[in-house]
């Protein structure tokens, strides 16, 4: 495979760019999950559990008269992972939930469907799972503000989330909570046997989608992650003004998405079909991430034998999902609701997180090691994984997403300058 960071920590232009020690230390505690042995990984991960359960765990709220149905809607494609987990949560108290009901959407529609029944003061939407996008879009208008008011129904998150996965949790401003998290991309996936000259530079890319129109592609980055991240990875690669700032930091980022756009005949609602289009060979490259590598190929639907690279000057950008509680929630499900973000957060539930390795590696906890997931989930990673992702994590740096307003800000502009107008919805 080509690409293994590069040596990724200055920009193309020769611009150093600062880490903050936060990300340094979570590069270091991904790499050191994946890295963990079987044996030390379960007795770490015995004695870890233990002492989290003892050491950062709230009480159990009250239970409601009878058992609660509860909706969840999810907008970031999380069920695939954790599912299983919340629906352990219904198993191990029967008394609180008698059932799940799963509904799915786009990040785009969620926020204003949800404002809608709030003003009709019909909200039939108990519990969401979102990523940044959608949680961004109904930041401090939507959501339920759980911190600091519950302060006490829920777990100490700085001792207990990996360094990465906090700095996105203290993102959510105690209006949501990371229940996955990754240091994502963006990564290029591309057919080896139609690439003969792969690209290892932004300005190299650009010349090859020029001269191979149409065969490099990415989805709309408000509904995609690897869109946005592909996005939100750029002016580390160009050596921009100031990386968190899309409005006024971003020049050279905008002109080259611009010129990009030049070569580019779609952008698809969201990532599944840049997956399928590559997979049955109307593209040649698109924008990926570790989970959305790993993933499609386990499910088929991108062949196994493709391969990723990296561009040189590459920075990780962080990504996550998270659990929300919608404003409007009766406080009994509330209550419950309260104990089920708890619940997900314990070292057993956040294992199933490597699910598939859809957010790759997935845990968004300390000392969870991969011998605690599902023996499936260890035989996907062990045949889908790549041993390069560890190099890659270790040797380039892991910068956080943009906030809220910023991400909103991003979504607006590219929308309304660069793809709107070949956006499929």
């Amino acid at each position: 495979m080509d690409g293994t960071g590069h040596g990724g920590r200055v920009g193309l232009h020769g611009r150093m760019h600062s880490r903050p020690p936060r990300w340094e230390t979570a590069r270091k505690q991904v790499d050191l999950m994946i890295a963990t042995s079987k044996l030390s990984g379960i007795i770490t991960g015995f004695f870890a559990a233990t002492l989290v359960s003892t050491s950062v765990w709230a009480q159990a709220g009250p239970k409601p008269k009878e058992p609660l149905t509860i909706s969840v809607i999810d907008v970031a494609g999380d069920l695939q992972v954790s599912q299983p987990a919340i629906e352990n949560f219904r198993k191990a108290y029967p008394d609180l939930v008698s059932r799940f009901v799963f509904t799915k959407a786009t990040a785009p529609e969620l926020a204003g469907k949800l404002k809608a029944q709030q003003d009709a003061g019909r909200v039939d939407i108990d519990f969401v799972l979102t990523g940044n996008d959608a949680l961004a879009a109904g930041m401090d208008q939507v959501w339920l503000e759980v911190l600091p008011k519950y302060k006490d129904r829920l777990p100490d998150l700085e001792k207990l989330y990996l360094p990465g996965a906090y700095a996105m949790q203290k993102m959510a401003r105690g209006q949501a909570f990371v229940i996955d998290w990754y240091p994502s991309g963006p990564l290029l996936e591309y057919a080896p046997d139609r690439v003969k000259d792969l690209p290892d530079t932004a300005e190299g890319l650009l010349a090859w989608c020029k001269k191979h129109p149409g065969k490099f592609m990415y989805a709309r980055p408000s509904n995609s992650g690897p869109g946005r991240t592909f996005v939100m990875g750029l002016p580390y690669l160009l050596g921009d003004k100031d990386p968190q700032d899309p409005v006024n930091g971003w020049d050279k980022t905008w002109a080259y998405l611009h010129d990009l756009d030049s070569c580019i005949d779609y952008y698809p609602a969201g990532t599944t079909a840049t997956m399928k289009e590559l997979g049955e060979g109307s593209r040649d490259m698109i924008a990926t991430t570790t989970g959305w590598d790993i993933n499609p190929r386990y499910l088929g639907i991108v062949p196994d034998e493709f391969k990723v690279a990296t561009l040189k000057g590459f920075h990780w950008v962080g990504d996550a999902n998270y659990m929300a509680i919608p404003k409007g929630v009766a406080p009994e499900k509330v209550d419950v609701l309260l104990q089920l973000i708890s619940y997900l957060l314990k070292p057993e539930q956040q294992a199933y997180m490597y699910d598939h390795g859809y957010m790759y590696p997935g845990p968004a906890i300390h000392n969870v090691p991969i011998e605690m997931a599902p023996r499936e989930s260890q035989e996907t990673i062990r045949k889908f994984g790549r041993p390069e992702y560890q190099e890659m994590i270790a040797n380039n740096p892991v910068e956080p997403p943009l906030d809220a307003k910023p991400i909103v800000a991003m979504f607006d502009k590219w929308d309304r300058d660069i793809g709107g107008a070949k956006a499929k919805k």
